[in-house]
């Protein structure tokens, strides 16, 4: 990747470890390559995420998808080895006392009880089951780290959403737990909307990365095109999974965000309230503004236009 012709103070910078079920649908990359190309992050680590609830790859397939898909991204931008990456779980949990070890969740536990005084967020872009099983496995993790999800219905009611549905079980756990929580929610995250036309002009011709994430981008839509339903939407896509880049690059203090005690998940994924459970952060807007230009200037800045020939 080339260099940018400015630094981010030493003091401002993060540890992140990303947790992607990265080869679930054509936005998991993206999000991917866009925390990778963030100098603000430290990302200590990627962690493989199952996605069970997808057939493609059998029951117990899809994290190993995820792990492949992963390395094929550090690839196409030049970063083989640069990065760690782990398995996770390939199943969620089978209930809310019994963790499932993994490489994944053992990473967790190994970076947040790591000596380190920069913060140390964990950000998740699928299901929840390995931050689910860390804590139980170490529950003092909750004093050395914070979560960031993509994932549950729209308040307060709830509703169906992909990446709770994977495990209901794990949510319940983090939800009930004291890990400090920033959930993106399933209203919030599909306000980051992008067309196909404008992946061609700003993403495809700028590098094998570009490239590779508009052509897998079309291929999916395409493939998709017979699922029945309003979904996907024939000629724009929701790159919501970078919602986890966008509440940790923007402002802090922005005002965004609601202060909501935690609920329960009920088997219909939706939200049981008075659990008198502590504070966690929901969010109630993105700034995608912020959020596609900055992808779009790091892409153009990391693999020139001219590098992609």
């Amino acid at each position: 990747m080339k260099a940018f012709a400015f630094t981010v103070p030493e003091k401002k910078k993060i540890r992140v470890i990303v947790h992607t079920d990265c080869k679930n649908e054509a936005d998991d990359q993206f999000a991917l390559a866009h925390h990778l190309m963030t100098q603000k992050f430290d990302v200590r680590g990627i962690v493989a995420g199952h996605f069970a609830l997808n057939p493609s790859y059998g029951k117990e397939g899809s994290a190993k998808a995820s792990y492949d898909e992963i390395n094929l991204i550090l690839e196409l931008m030049g970063l083989e080895g640069k990065h760690p990456v782990f398995l996770g779980s390939p199943l969620p949990i089978d209930d809310e006392m019994t963790p499932r070890p993994s490489e994944g969740a053992q990473f967790i536990i190994d970076e947040a009880m790591r000596e380190d005084e920069r913060p140390l967020f964990v950000v998740f872009q699928g299901a929840i089951t390995d931050l689910a099983c860390a804590y139980l496995m170490q529950p003092l993790i909750a004093q050395k780290l914070t979560a960031v999800w993509i994932g549950g219905g729209e308040w307060p009611h709830g509703d169906g959403e992909f990446n709770l549905a994977n495990d209901i079980k794990a949510a319940n756990v983090v939800f009930s737990s004291d890990i400090p929580l920033w959930q993106i929610p399933k209203n919030v995250y599909k306000q980051m909307a992008v067309s196909l036309a404008e992946l061609q002009v700003r993403v495809a011709p700028y590098g094998k990365i570009g490239e590779y994430l508009f052509r897998q981008m079309v291929e999916y839509n395409d493939q998709l095109a017979d699922f029945g339903g309003d979904w996907p939407h024939g000629e724009s896509w929701g790159l919501g999974d970078q919602g986890t880049v966008t509440v940790l690059l923007e402002e802090m203090q922005s005002s965004n965000f609601e202060l909501k005690p935690a609920p329960r998940f009920a088997d219909d994924m939706s939200y049981i309230h008075g659990q008198q459970a502590r504070e966690i952060r929901v969010y109630h807007t993105l700034n995608a503004r912020l959020t596609m230009e900055d992808f779009y200037a790091k892409l153009k800045i990391c693999f020139p236009e001219c590098d992609s020939q």
